[in-house]
């Protein structure tokens, strides 16, 4: 018999399931459906760092910048070397018209990986 996570009657087998809608909701451009779901999952599963991300993802197509952010930053606690992550929270910034903070990010980015749109962004040129 699957494990139930609290009260809510949830399994993993459902937070999987959650993640994938999720997923495909960000996808389908409805970010705020997207982060109902992984507010669920994440509840259960606070260390799951893939779950963040997406979430932040989500909040950032929503224009939730803030929380973007600190989901953002939760993620590279874990991951520094999260190229994606940099480059994600460097766009958050941007958007905040937190300039000297977007290219310190971008430029973390292009140095993990040296994807073009990275390197662009970093403005090395610059």
């Amino acid at each position: 018999m699957p494990e139930i996570s609290g009260s809510t009657g949830r399994t993993p087998e459902t937070h999987v399931i959650d993640f994938r809608a999720a997923e495909q909701l960000l996808n389908a451009r409805d970010p705020r459906g997207a982060v109902k779901l992984l507010d669920g999952v994440i509840a259960a599963h606070p260390e799951n760092t893939a779950a963040r991300l997406l979430r932040a993802r989500a909040f950032f197509a929503a224009a939730q910048l803030r929380p973007a952010e600190l989901e953002f930053t939760i993620v590279l606690e874990r991951e520094p070397d999260n190229a994606f992550a940099h480059f994600a929270l460097a766009r958050t910034y941007e958007r905040q018209g937190r300039d000297e903070q977007a290219v310190r990010h971008f430029r973390l980015a292009a140095a993990l990986d040296p994807n073009p749109q990275y390197r662009r962004a970093a403005r090395f040129d610059a």
